[in-house]
Parts: C-alpha cells; sequence; structure tokens
C-alpha cells in the first residue's frame, strides 16, 4: 500500500500542478495581477502546504529534527534542485523587482534564522533552539512581507486599471468562475499528492535506517519541494518563467517564515548542530541565485547546471555526514 500511495501522489501532483498553473494564470490575467505576484503568494503558499502541513505535525510529534530539516532542506532543494532544472529545460527570465526586494528579503530570512538559532555562539546557552519567542519574530517578518506584496499587488493593480488592461469583456471571456474551480481542483491535488509522496516516502526510508535529520533533509524535503518543482516545470513550459521563479522564492519565504515560525510556537525546536551546515549551505545557495539573476537578468542553463551539480555534491556529501 505504502508504494502505490507513492505512485498515486506522484500522478496527483502533475496533474494537479498543471491545473493549478493553468488557472492561476488566467485569474491573474483576468484580475490584472503579474504573474510574479500569483507565483510570490497564490502558488507559492500553495505549494509551500505539504512543508507547512509535515513540518507542524513534526512539531505536535516531537521530531524536531524533521521539522527543521524539512524547511532547509526544502529551500535548497527549491533554489539549486528546483531552479537549477527547471533552468536547463527552459532558461528563466528575472524581474528587476524580484532581483531588488524578493530574493534580497529571502537571504534576509536567511540571515535572520541562523541568528535566531545560535543560541550557544550568541548568548551562550547550553543548546541551540528556535523558541516560541523566535517563532513571534519569524511571524512578524512574514507578515511584513506580506503587506509588501498586498500594496504591490494593490498598485499594479491600480496601474493596470489606469492603462486599460483590465476591461469587462476580458472578464467575461476568461471565465473566472471556470479558473477559479481550476485553481482550487489543482491545489487540492497537489497538497493531497504532495502529503501522499511524503508519507509513504518517508515511511520507507525509516525502514532503511536513515537518521530523523537525514529523512527531513532528503527524502522529507525532496518529497515536500514536489510541488514547487512540477509546478514551476509546467510554469516554465507554459511559458510563465516569472510565474515559476516567483513560486520558488516565494515558498523559500513561506517556509523559514511561516512554517518555521508557527512550528516554532507549537512546540520549541531543539536544533542539531549539524542543521548550521545545513543554514550555511542555503544562504549561499541563495546568494548565487542572487548573483545568476543579476548576470542577463536571466537564469541560464549553463546557471542551470551549476546549481545541479553543486545540488548533487551537497546530497552526497549529507548522506556521507549520516
Amino acid at each position: 500500500m505504502v508504494y502505490l500511495f507513492l505512485v498515486l501522489g506522484f500522478l496527483l501532483l502533475i496533474k494537479g500542478a498543471d491545473w493549478f498553473v493553468t488557472g492561476a494564470s488566467k485569474l491573474a490575467r483576468i484580475f490584472a495581477v503579474p504573474p510574479l505576484l500569483v507565483g510570490l503568494t497564490i502558488v507559492a503558499f500553495g505549494t509551500g502546504a505539504p512543508e507547512a502541513t509535515v513540518s507542524i505535525i513534526a512539531a505536535l510529534e516531537g521530531n524536531p529534527g524533521v521539522t527543521i530539516g524539512n524547511v532547509i532542506g526544502s529551500n535548497i532543494i527549491n533554489i539549486a534542485g528546483v531552479v537549477g532544472i527547471t533552468a536547463i529545460l527552459l532558461p528563466l527570465k528575472v524581474e528587476g523587482q524580484t532581483v531588488r526586494k524578493e530574493i534580497p528579503f529571502t537571504l534576509i530570512a536567511s540571515i535572520a534564522l541562523l541568528a535566531l538559532v545560535a543560541d550557544v555562539g550568541v548568548d551562550g546557552e547550553a543548546s541551540n533552539m528556535l523558541s516560541r519567542g523566535d517563532g513571534l519574530v519569524l511571524l512578524l517578518f512574514f507578515l511584513i512581507f506580506m503587506y509588501y506584496i498586498i500594496e504591490l499587488a494593490l498598485n499594479s493593480r491600480d496601474t493596470a486599471m489606469e492603462s486599460g488592461v483590465e476591461n469587462r469583456s476580458a472578464k467575461s471571456e476568461a471565465k473566472w468562475k471556470k479558473s477559479s474551480v481550476f485553481t482550487l481542483l489543482g491545489l487540492a491535488a497537489v497538497i493531497l499528492g504532495g502529503y501522499w509522496v511524503v508519507e509513504s516516502s518517508t515511511d520507507i526510508a525509516l525502514r532503511f535506517g536513515m537518521s530523523e535529520t537525514l529523512v527531513g533533509l532528503t527524502i522529507v524535503a525532496i518529497g515536500s519541494s514536489l510541488p514547487e518543482f512540477v509546478t514551476s516545470i509546467t510554469a516554465a513550459l507554459k511559458k510563465y518563467s516569472d510565474l515559476a521563479l516567483g513560486n520558488i522564492v516565494g515558498s523559500c519565504i513561506f517556509n523559514i517564515l511561516f512554517v518555521l515560525g508557527a512550528s516554532s510556537i507549537i512546540s520549541p525546536l531543539l536544533i542539531d548542530v549539524k542543521i548550521f551546515t545545513d543554514t550555511v549551505v542555503m544562504i549561499l545557495f541563495t546568494v548565487l541565485l542572487l548573483i545568476f539573476s543579476r548576470t542577463g537578468w536571466k537564469v541560464g542553463r549553463a546557471e542551470g547546471i551549476i546549481f545541479v551539480v553543486f545540488y548533487l555534491g551537497y546530497l552526497f556529501y549529507i548522506i556521507l555526514r549520516n
């Protein structure tokens, strides 16, 4: 049954992502919202639902290694693996706004996380922990990000209305109700498929004797990142590269600020010292994404290959480290 749910999960992910991207991109056109903003919000938070579900459940069950490992591992594979493979298939154009604001915000969130969990080195505590107070700080950062996104969306909408982009005939042709149904059905399929893949793959991995932290960084992280992977690939193939990159950046911010913030408030997370290396790797990959995005305002095939090679090297390292 475990293997059956694994296969069914993959099928739901693939079909759900197709519906989700199609519906979300049509809604963006109907309501005069740039696809990048849709990627940063609806798509990012939707595809981030498996990470949130797994991490919160792990926190409730007292498995901090899975919680923190899932988030850090997911962000690493999102930036290096998903962006890398997507760019190899189809170079990703990068909006100037993404380079100036969203990617730097992801970098700030990553550095803030490293500072918050370094209790031994910074505060001289006996152990490193993401406390409830740290969780509140992360959630406050998330609220700031949401305020920025809402302001950006309202400004974009006002600009579109002034330029006459939005009109009643366009709305009637696009059939926003049908697009909404497609988006919701696709999101539901992505979440359910991601959950089945994570649960079944984790069960299989634990049977083979993998540690809790390694399972979080690899099997759970890769499994819960499949929605981002499939959605970004689908968006890129449909020529919505800004939605694809927005999905990745938004998911990374959502994972650090909301998922870890909410999880640590539910149950303070004791941090394994190994996680510091993985957090630094996540920060370095974010810096690399920022550098690549500034070279020609796109992430091309060469950069994609570099990302994939680096990720495979990292994966090999953590498997040996276990």
